[in-house]
């Protein structure tokens, strides 16, 4: 299973201010190049989406609620969701702050229809933690993301091999995970427009569309085919590293984008490092050009890592003195040369779990108050009152 929050960080503002629900919403960072990270449903009815520059979206929608992105918050609400998903398999995948892979093979290898199980699995978690979610069942990774992706919000796809060409087929080559929007407009220039086409093209082994993909071309077909991946690993299992990685919506050499995305991927870095009480000795940036090309640089420093904001000085320099101007249609960051800081001499700091555990459920139970109190639910956490200036 492949289940991915819908648009999470608006969501999360919807949940902490019961009366932004259902209004446009949008998370980005501050500043004169501040973009988009999140929109709502709502925002996206005017053409907001992620990596807008906030201006436009603003031009787009002024009357839309502008919320800055709030880590902390965001990741407690995950590691929330991780937790709910620990239930019902202990082989959770988390592939980033708002998706997992789950292994269901001992739930479901045996059901005929696996949708009531799932509508229950997806029911409870928007019930209990107020996530809204899709859900993609498949025998593999890629169609399992693929499932997730095809509708949306809060819905429940399987995809059977079977099934693979009469569901996948029609849809536009822009949809499929892992094709970008300027391969996707070389793909068009030859003829190719759907899912079909390119399976079509590539079991023929038309040059233009093998020069188009490179090696990646191999990777597709066997994805078409019910290949691929089909191992969901657990995060016990990333002990020796940890990396992040994220296709941009489209080929881009914007600075100001690729750095919030590293700044991104260091938060949630910093939260499973935590998770596993270690500390980076080595940062490494990946930086997958519009060719397919993947190059990557690395660093090793002295004395350990764990913070959003070290991981993150690091990966800048890294994309300062090797990236800089490059077009990339993925970056991904990752740290590795784990240790446990614990057996070091020097006293080092780490998330304070108490208080976040004690936060997320003050916070759930407050919600569940709202939520029964309905439109005149109007509680909230003292600390966030004081922040945003309520009496």
């Amino acid at each position: 299973m492949h289940i991915d929050l819908n648009a999470f960080f608006a969501r999360a503002e919807e949940i902490r201010h019961p009366s932004y629900e259902g209004k446009p919403i949008v998370v980005g960072g501050q500043g004169p190049r501040g973009v988009v990270s999140t929109a709502s449903y709502a925002a996206r009815k005017f053409g907001i989406h992620s990596g807008m520059p906030l201006f436009q979206a603003r031009r787009a929608c002024p009357d839309a609620l502008f919320c800055p992105v709030d880590f902390p918050y965001y990741e407690m609400l995950s590691r929330s969701f991780r937790a709910y998903l620990g239930r019902f398999s202990s082989l959770v995948e988390p592939a980033s702050i708002d998706e997992c892979y789950v292994d269901l093979t001992r739930q479901l290898g045996r059901s005929e229809d696996p949708l009531p199980y799932l509508r229950s699995l997806q029911k409870g978690l928007y019930e209990e933690i107020g996530l809204k979610s899709s859900i993609g069942l498949a025998a593999t990774k890629f169609l399992a993301k693929m499932g997730s992706d095809y509708r949306k919000p809060m819905g429940i796809t399987i995809v059977r091999k079977k099934d693979i060409d009469a569901l996948l087929g029609p849809l536009p080559i822009e949809s499929f995970y892992g094709i970008g929007k300027k391969t996707a407009a070389r793909l068009r220039e030859l003829g190719i427009r759907t899912i079909a086409a390119l399976k079509e093209s590539l079991l023929h082994s038309e040059s233009g569309t093998l020069k188009v993909l490179g090696s990646f071309a191999p990777s597709c077909l066997l994805y078409l085919k019910g290949g691929g991946d089909d191992r969901v690993k657990s995060e016990s299992e990333a002990a020796k590293s940890i990396s992040r990685s994220i296709t941009l919506g489209s080929d881009s050499d914007d600075e100001g984008l690729i750095l919030e995305k590293l700044k991104d991927m260091s938060r949630e870095i910093a939260l499973a490092l935590a998770s596993e009480r270690k500390k980076a000795r080595t940062v490494t940036m990946t930086l997958r050009d519009p060719s397919f090309r993947t190059h990557s640089r690395s660093l090793t420093l002295e004395k350990g890592i764990g913070s959003a904001e070290e991981i993150f000085e690091q990966g800048k320099t890294l994309y300062e003195s090797s990236f800089a101007g490059w077009t990339a249609r993925l970056v991904g960051l990752g740290v590795s040369s784990l240790y446990d800081p614990r057996e070091e001499t020097v006293q080092m700091s780490f998330f304070d779990y108490p208080e976040f555990e004690k936060m997320d459920k003050t916070r759930l139970l407050v919600n569940e108050f709202n939520r029964r109190l309905g439109k005149g639910g109007k509680l909230m956490i003292a600390r966030e009152a004081k922040k945003n200036g309520t009496e």
